[in-house]
């Protein structure tokens, strides 16, 4: 028995419109512009990854905005969430300073804003 799903490819500005279809032989992979396209629909069908995007309470009370440096599996997010709302920044924070480091082995969690200290 075989199942389609059909994904807008977001690797670039083209958003093509991809059918996967997934049977007992794997998956089949049609619609996509480029070689990007069938790597994103295969990786979004298997072990989907998101950038997570968020704020970290910094010292004086205020937030930072903050980023992971490349993609998180996406059923990780809600632990993560954990993990970084115990967190708080040290300031000054500029943009690119590492909060926390290794929050997944390899992925950092970065600041995306400046906070001075006030």
């Amino acid at each position: 028995m075989s199942e389609i799903i059909r994904l807008t490819c977001i690797e670039c500005p083209l958003g093509c419109d991809i059918e996967v279809t997934k049977n007992e032989n794997g998956l089949d992979i049609k619609g996509n512009s480029c070689p990007r396209g069938k790597i994103y629909a295969q990786n979004e069908i298997t072990m989907p990854k998101r950038v997570l995007t968020t704020t970290v309470r910094c010292e004086n009370g205020g937030l930072v905005a903050v980023k992971t440096s490349a993609p998180v599996n996406k059923s990780d997010l809600l632990d993560l969430m954990q993990v970084i709302n115990k967190c708080v920044a040290k300031l000054p924070v500029k943009i690119g300073d590492v909060i926390i480091k290794d929050l997944v082995e390899g992925v950092n969690l970065i600041a995306t804003d400046n906070r001075e200290v006030k």
